[in-house]
């Protein structure tokens, strides 16, 4: 049995040690195919992320080529051809990866359950699997990096785990320097800092923990303008109080993370239309606000503080708001999508976007996180919300968002799909809108209606103009073609704003608490 391996350099090891993969486009592309494993990849997206979204003309022969090269290295049942594309075939152990959160999942549980010294041991064996940086050989490739990212974060969550775990054990004065080393490589990282104060303390070092919040909240301010999380700020005054709930035999394991959304307006007019979509959003347990305003100058930044704190106080939800001079706004958007556990970025257009912004196309390619774009005026969030829905893995994200959405406004989710299409011997959609409806019936409790319309981008316009909000995943081949043609109508009519939505790596709105562990998700393998 072949042993896929991405934590680190590409390598797949057979019986005999390590298979020759050939050159920088095949090794590519058996790494797209690994990183969506036992799904299809179209074949338009693997000529899409093998040439950087400047496929040329040739570029599907190049990729038969290169998936035919494979399969003489792998084997013929390596690989499936199935429409629209391939899909590389892997069983549990296979893949590195997988095993990876199969450990990180049995330790995540193991600690849970109150077995400490059971979840340290199967955190240290899943650490234990990776090699070096994921890909490593292949960072530099486009497609790669928001995976590298990804996968970056989840050994970091895993080291955070097993951190808890020896903490849970008693071992925190040989942890003082491991922490001390990981809170300054990750100085934002406020799970690190809050690990590190809790062993000094511990280590009857409570001076020392104390100094360690005051450098921490210093650094937030410096580099974001933002003031620690409640739960650091609790932690520091239990400290000073010396509570007892922090002695070894009392501590809390390890607490859940606060998934939040962030809003990055594009100018301070977009802030209160993105607030009507986030702020429902923000209403579901375990989830926060950050709002972001990006100036020109530093002399505008205490204005922009005090119109945040304004609308926050509005707000009767958790946020934290942050101001700060920006050259590259889209490098920050996905900064901070990276560095908290963001599950949705929310941006507004300044113009109709048929076209993909240099700017907007970096936070696509690069956020960990959904993305959605905002067209149009949102006046309220009430009424009817409509997912023209494909099938396509942006569609999902889409699905995933409308479905909080309608939640959040106790109003019906309308699944617009296809009516038949003899001409090209097409089925309507109504399967797949059933299939969608029932996924999003068990995960979100939210009652979908399925609407038929001609295909057609006239008859998608009329068929969702009683709506209050449309969202609609962008197409696949964004980078060549823009963002699809049915979005490009929707925003184009002007008749209902419109969200545009991009999928990331990292786990959805919808998302179990487990699969922040996990390199994706989505719903439908929730009915696989």
């Amino acid at each position: 049995m072949l042993d896929y391996r991405i934590l680190g350099p590409l390598e797949v090891v057979g019986e005999h040690g390590p298979l020759p993969l050939g050159g920088p486009k095949q090794r590519a592309t058996l790494a797209i195919l690994l990183l969506g494993s036992n799904r299809v990849v179209p074949v338009e997206r693997l000529a899409d992320d093998l040439y950087a979204g400047a496929a040329p003309v040739t570029a599907v022969t190049q990729v038969q080529r290169q998936v035919s090269d494979l399969r003489k290295v792998l084997g013929t049942a390596a690989i499936e051809t199935r429409a629209p594309g391939y899909a590389l075939r892997t069983s549990g152990d296979q893949l590195d990866l997988r095993r990876f959160e199969r450990g990180t999942d049995e330790g995540a549980r193991a600690l849970a359950g109150g077995e400490p010294e059971i979840a340290a041991e199967r955190l240290r064996e899943a650490l234990g699997l990776w090699r070096g940086p994921p890909l490593a050989d292949l960072a530099y490739e486009t497609f790669a990096q928001a995976a590298v990212r990804r996968l970056e974060e989840l050994r970091l969550a895993a080291l955070e785990l097993r951190l808890d775990a020896d903490l849970a054990c008693g071992r925190h004065a040989e942890l003082v320097g491991e922490l001390a080393e990981l809170a300054e490589l990750h100085a934002l990282r406020e799970r690190f800092r809050k690990q590190l104060m809790l062993a000094l303390y511990r280590a009857g070092r409570q001076p020392d923990a104390l100094v360690v919040y005051r450098r921490t909240r210093q650094t937030l301010s410096d580099e974001l303008g933002i003031e620690p999380t409640r739960e650091l700020q609790a932690l520091e005054r239990a400290i000073l109080a010396q509570d007892p709930s922090l002695e070894l035999a009392q501590a809390p394991v390890a607490s859940e993370a606060v998934r939040a959304v962030l809003v990055h307006p594009h100018d301070e007019e977009g802030m209160d239309a993105l607030l009507t979509v986030a702020a429902p959003l923000a209403r579901f347990p375990g989830r926060e606000l950050i709002l972001v305003r990006s100036v020109a100058s530093a002399s505008e930044l205490g204005g922009a503080v005090s119109a945040l704190n304004a609308r926050r106080a509005s707000l009767a939800v958790a946020a934290r708001v942050a101001a700060f001079t920006s050259a590259d706004t889209a490098a920050d958007a996905v900064r901070l999508a990276t560095m908290y556990d963001v599950e949705l970025v929310l941006l507004n257009a300044p113009a109709p976007p048929e076209r993909i912004s240099e700017e907007l196309g970096t936070v696509l390619e690069r956020s960990p996180a959904d993305v959605a774009l905002l067209t149009g005026r949102l006046e309220s969030a009430g009424g009817d919300v409509y997912v023209p829905f494909g099938g396509g893995e942006h569609d999902w994200a889409a699905l995933e968002l409308g479905a909080r959405l309608a939640a959040a406004a106790s109003c019906r989710l309308r699944l617009v799909g296809t009516t038949a299409d003899p001409s090209r011997n097409r089925p309507d959609a109504s399967r797949l809108l059933a299939d969608a409806s029932l996924a999003i019936q068990r995960l979100a409790r939210v009652e979908s209606e399925p609407v038929l319309v001609e295909p057609n981008e006239d008859a998608l316009v009329a068929a969702v103009e009683d709506g209050s909000i449309v969202v609609v995943g962008i197409s696949p081949r964004w980078r060549r073609e823009g963002i699809g043609t049915a979005p490009e109508a929707l925003v184009r009519s002007a008749r209902l704003p419109t969200l545009l939505v991009h999928r990331g790596p990292r786990p959805g709105a919808l998302a179990p608490r487990e699969s922040s562990t996990r390199f994706t998700w989505s719903i439908e393998d929730q009915e696989q």
